[in-house]
Formats: structure tokens, C-alpha cells, sequence
């Protein structure tokens, strides 16, 4: 359909799609707000701020290939927020594929990454349509970072990243959080995938304060993949999660409960209690992130045998970071072809500075701090 919409939010409901929603209206982009319940994605998107000047049409649709292909023909953009993804995404990159539309997503599994290069990667490129899963705050911003620090390092190989946050997950961050348990996390050495050891844990200085933090290696994270193929790259170790060391300190607690008493079930039965795990974690909406109280920073050595940078961007508010990228992500599509189709991070797909642009215009980041080491 020629007037179709060109942009689809699928997840709308949600609140990383709420968000999406309400920066394609400030990029004036008309847009198909879509869900499995469409009274439910109805009523969120009529309390979007300044949604009446938007132009955009709320639908339901089942998920399933047939359906979503049919919604998505004669759109461009498909934003998904449907996850966890390694269980709902393979039916909406399908229905990409099938429809010729451009896809990402936010998430944070790095086994969905790890499927969607291998199965659509060649697909897309085929079709001159670009794959990029997980264009979010905690993988975005920090790889912004880590080629500021490259590109500062001539002859470094190795990368240490590190992400952190402040604020409380969303229920679908929650429900990745607890995915991602039953999936193995990689690292990346001398361009080889080694295995994290599921109870590893770091503590971690932060950087412009004189605590220490907790994080985990968070499921691997996307950067392994997306440095795996870059020539100057061999090394990748991330380490990530929130400021709150209590929090912190109960999601390590019940990575120990699983690998003791979860992991030893069948699949089925694993998803069920971790379900359960997840509803009890978080079951309720979020408030709207306020930049006083909700912060974050992305912090990387990049490092060689006679070089060494230090990059640390300081943020705020990550999960409009991430609805914003999501917009920018079908602005720039609707406009000029990506600098890669297929399978490509964000950075690869429309380059860092021209990101770290974006998110320094909305007020969500300061301007990187680099400091030589050598």
C-alpha cells in the first residue's frame, strides 16, 4: 500500500514502546502502533505526551508469521519490542524478511543476537535490508563509547566495558534479566567465543565516584558479536548491571537459586519457575524516568601492547536513550540507505558520532570523557 505508515512499533504497549512512540512523534514520523491486545495498546499510546499532533493508527494482530507479514507489507521499519526475543522474535524477523522491512530490537540476549546473525544475516543483505538487534542504552551507548576509544588507540586489540544504571528494570527488562539464564554467555578472546562461568561476578570501579559497584557479565551482551569481524578488535569482556548494589546483590542470589535448583529441571519447567521469579520482580509499569534520579555510564579501556584510551560517556534516563535510538533508527532509514545492510550493530549501520549526536541533542548525554593512558 503506497500511504501505508512506514514505521511500525510492534510492542507498543509496553514501556520501551511507549517511548519509541513518543519520539517518532518528535521526529514527525507517522507510525502503526501495534500489539497483541490492541484495547490494551490503545489506551497506552492515548496517554503518550502530545500524541494527538502525531500522526499514527493503533492495530492488534496475532503472532504469527501470516499475520504480521500481512501487517507489515507496504510498511519499511519494523521497530520489535516483543521479547523475550529468542521466543517471540523469529516470527517478526521473518515477517520482515518476507515483507521487506528493515528490523531491530532492544534486546539484551545475546543468543538472539548470536540466531539472528546466523540464520538472517546473508537474507537481509540479500535484500539490501539491514538486521540490527539490540539497539538499546546498555549496547548502543556503550559500543558510542568503545569506538571513541578505538579510534583514540591506534594498535588496541582489546576492549573492557563496562554499563551501568540507575532505576528499577521494566517488566520486560525483568523477564530478559531471567531469559537470558538459561542461555551461555560468551566472551570474546583472541577472537574466539569462550564461555562465561555462570556465577561470575565483578566488583567494579565506577567512574566520578569513590564506591565500588556489582555487575555481571549480563548474559555476554551484543558487543562480543559486533566487534567478533572488526579487524582491529580480539579481545571483548563486558560487565554491567545497575547502581543499586542491593539489587544487585538479589540477582546474583537468584542466579545461584537457578544453577542449584531451576537449572537441573527440564526446559519447560525451567521457563515456568523462572516466570514466576520474573512476576515477582517486577509486575507493574515503571514511573517515568526523571534525569535527576535515572543515570547511567558506559565506561572502556580499549587497550594494545603500546596503547591505552579511557572512555567513559555519562547519560541519563536509558530507557528514553533507547526509545530514542529506536526513532532514529527509522528516521535515518526513511531518508538514506544504512552504511551496511544485513546484520549490523547500530554504529556500523549509521556511525557513532552521528549517534552520540542524537543523543547529546535530546539532553541524554554528556560529551564523552577521554582520557590517553600511555
Amino acid at each position: 500500500m503506497a500511504d501505508k505508515r512506514p514505521v511500525i512499533v510492534y510492542g507498543a504497549s509496553g514501556y520501551t514502546g511507549r517511548l519509541v512512540c513518543e519520539y517518532l512523534r518528535e521526529y514527525n514520523i507517522p507510525f502503526i502502533a501495534a500489539g497483541r491486545d490492541k484495547a490494551r495498546t490503545q489506551s497506552v499510546i492515548d496517554n503518550i505526551p502530545g500524541v494527538e499532533t502525531a500522526d499514527y493508527e493503533v492495530v492488534g494482530v496475532e503472532h504469527n508469521v501470516e499475520a504480521l507479514t500481512e501487517l507489515f507489507s507496504g510498511a519499511s521499519v519494523v521497530l520489535n519490542m516483543v521479547g523475550p526475543f529468542i521466543k517471540f522474535g523469529p516470527d517478526v524477523v521473518e515477517a520482515c524478511l518476507r515483507s521487506g522491512c528493515h528490523y531491530t530490537d532492544t534486546t539484551g540476549e545475546q543468543d538472539w543476537v548470536l540466531d539472528a546473525e546466523a540464520r538472517w544475516g546473508a537474507k537481509f543483505a540479500e535484500k539490501g535490508l539491514l538486521l540490527s538487534p539490540g539497539i538499546a542504552q546498555m549496547y548502543t551507548t556503550g559500543e558510542i563509547a568503545a569506538q571513541i576509544a578505538l579510534e583514540n588507540a591506534p594498535g588496541a586489540d582489546t576492549l573492557d566495558m563496562l554499563t551501568l544504571w540507575s532505576g528499577f528494570p521494566t517488566t520486560a527488562s525483568v523477564a530478559t534479566i531471567f531469559t537470558i539464564l538459561k542461555a551461555k554467555w560468551y566472551y570474546l578472546e583472541q577472537n574466539q567465543y569462550k564461555e562465561w562461568p555462570l556465577d561470575t561476578k565483578f566488583d567494579v570501579v565506577i567512574p566520578g565516584q569513590h564506591s565500588l559497584g556489582l555487575a555481571l557479565p549480563w548474559g555476554g551482551t551484543s558487543h562480543p558479536v559486533w566487534f567478533k569481524n572488526d579487524p582491529r578488535v580480539a579481545n571483548v569482556k563486558v560487565a554491567a548491571g545497575v547502581f543499586a548494589r542491593e539489587v544487585m546483590l538479589n540477582v546474583i542470589g537468584t542466579v545461584q537459586m537457578y544453577e542449584k535448583d531451576i537449572k537441573p529441571l527440564p526446559m519447560e519447567q525451567q521457563e515456568i519457575e523462572l516466570g514466576k521469579i520474573a512476576a515477582s520482580v517486577q509486575s507493574a509499569m515503571p514511573p517515568r524516568e526523571n534525569p535527576r534520579l535515572n543515570r547511567s555510564i558506559d565506561s572502556v579501556y580499549a587497550s594494545g601492547p603500546l596503547s591505552r584510551v579511557h572512555c567513559v560517556i555519562h547519560g541519563n534516563s536509558n530507557y528514553k536513550q533507547t526509545g530514542l535510538l529506536q526513532a532514529y533508527f527509522a528516521y535515518s532509514l526513511l531518508q538514506t540507505p544504512p552504511r551496511k545492510v544485513g546484520f549490523a550493530s547500530a554504529c556500523q549501520a549509521f556511525g557513532h558520532h552521528e549517534l552520540l549526536g542524537v543523543l547529546q541533542s535530546f539532553g541524554f548525554a554528556m560529551k564523552p570523557v577521554v582520557t590517553k593512558l600511555d
